[in-house]
Order: C-alpha cells, then sequence, then structure tokens
C-alpha cells in the first residue's frame, strides 16, 4: 500500500468512527423512552394512588345491598365475586347495631335444621342445601332482641361463619370482613333476578344518607371503599 493510500484509508475510516455513534443516537433515544415507559408501569405516581389501599373485598367482589329486607332496618350486603359465589352479611346501617351492647350471640339453628352442622364436599358440593331467597340463615342476638338474618339470594349454601357462634362480637368489629355471615352460590338465572331488586354501592349510600342513618364515619367508609375501586389501574370484577 503507498503512502497516499494509507492516508487515505485512514481518513476513511475516522470519518466511519465519527458517523456512528450519529447514527445510534435515535436507537438510544428509543431506549431511554420505553425505559421512562416501564418505569411508570412499576412505579406509578403517588399522587394517582387512593389513600388506603384496596382490602380483598374491595379488589374482588362487587357489593350490593339489600335495605330493609323483610323488615324495616334489616339492611344486608351482598358480595359478589367474579365466579358467582355470594358472601353474605349484616350491612353497619343494620337495626341490630343499633341496640346498646351491639351482637352479645348468634344461633344457627333455625327453621328446621342447625345451618352449622351443613358439610359441603366435592367440587359437586355435596350436601348443599338449596334454599330462597327468604329463607332464614341465623339469629342475631342483642340484649334487647333477636334478629332473623335471611339468604338474600336463592341459591346453594356452601357455607356458613361457625366462628360468630363463639365470636358473636365479630360482627360489631367486622361485619363487613370476618363477621360474613354465610356463602351462597346462586344459579346465574336466579341471579340476574335478584340483582334487579337489588342496590349498588352508590345507591345504597344515597338512600341510607337520605333517611339519616348513615353517620359521617360510615360515609367515609363507603367514599373510600368508592375510591378504591375507581382508582387508576384498576379492574372491577365483572357482575
Amino acid at each position: 500500500m503507498s503512502e497516499s493510500d494509507h492516508i487515505n484509508y485512514r481518513t476513511n475510516t475516522s470519518n466511519l468512527e465519527t458517523t456512528v455513534p450519529d447514527n445510534l443516537e435515535p436507537v438510544r433515544e428509543s431506549e431511554e423512552d420505553e425505559e421512562q415507559q416501564l418505569h411508570k408501569l412499576l412505579l406509578p405516581d403517588v399522587r394517582h394512588l387512593p389513600l388506603s389501599p384496596p382490602s380483598a373485598v374491595d379488589s374482588n367482589f362487587v357489593s350490593y345491598y339489600a335495605p330493609d329486607f323483610m323488615k324495616s332496618g334489616y339492611d344486608q350486603y351482598i358480595y359478589r365475586h367474579a365466579n358467582g359465589l355470594c358472601v353474605i352479611g349484616l350491612a353497619s346501617t343494620h337495626v341490630a347495631f343499633k341496640d346498646k351492647g351491639g351482637i352479645t350471640a348468634v344461633d344457627f339453628n333455625v327453621g328446621k335444621s342447625d345451618r352449622s352442622g351443613i358439610k359441603v364436599t366435592g367440587k359437586r358440593k355435596k350436601n348443599a342445601q338449596h334454599f330462597d331467597s327468604n329463607t332464614a340463615l341465623c339469629k342475631v342476638c342483642t340484649s334487647d332482641a333477636s334478629y332473623i338474618v335471611r339468604c338474600c339470594v336463592k341459591g346453594s349454601l356452601l357455607e356458613v361463619n361457625d366462628k360468630l357462634i363463639k365470636q358473636p362480637e365479630l360482627l360489631n368489629s367486622s361485619a363487613g370482613r370476618e363477621g360474613y355471615i354465610a356463602i351462597i352460590m346462586p344459579k346465574p338465572a336466579d341471579w340476574v333476578k335478584i340483582k334487579a331488586s337489588l342496590l349498588g354501592l352508590e345507591e345504597f349510600k344515597k338512600l341510607r344518607t337520605l333517611c339519616g342513618l348513615i353517620g359521617s364515619v360510615e360515609i367515609d367508609l363507603l367514599l373510600t371503599i368508592e375510591e378504591n375501586k375507581n382508582s387508576p389501574g384498576k379492574s372491577s370484577p365483572s357482575a
């Protein structure tokens, strides 16, 4: 190679070295954009997060209410899971909670059988009993009176919360969680019928606020549940 060829080679090589980084700039910018997008997904803006983390109930269930079920003040909730299971319990506005001392006893021995003696087994839910919406589940007692709690939905009774027999105070402290009454599986067609007679959270909140039965603390609680359900990036199970 002549000296002039050697100079030209070095010049061409130098030009390549200076032009390669320029060609890579768009690629680098694209990678940085992808990293920023990934960062936003993994670490959302704290300003968009709810004040308190959603509970398992808020995340996995849709809340419905049966106000004045069979009798005035007998408010009950139905938490429905995406798989169709319905958790039945006493709403915080149930008249039993207004008695002095709250609920002191729970008795599942109602009707012709003791509901706590029902043992359902297997995928086909062997031994499950089929009840109407107005069938009694249990009786809750206060120091002044007793109140019948009903199924609210027509379906198969899969489980009752027999912890309440020894720990009735769970109803006073956590009626919407550990203090649930029973779990029922309605048929899809039966659920469609009963759903039409139930209220959603917002409708129930408005109803009881107008009736003056919900205090400021309960309103804040219901609002928090609603905000958690509607927070960004959170999907609700289908009803």
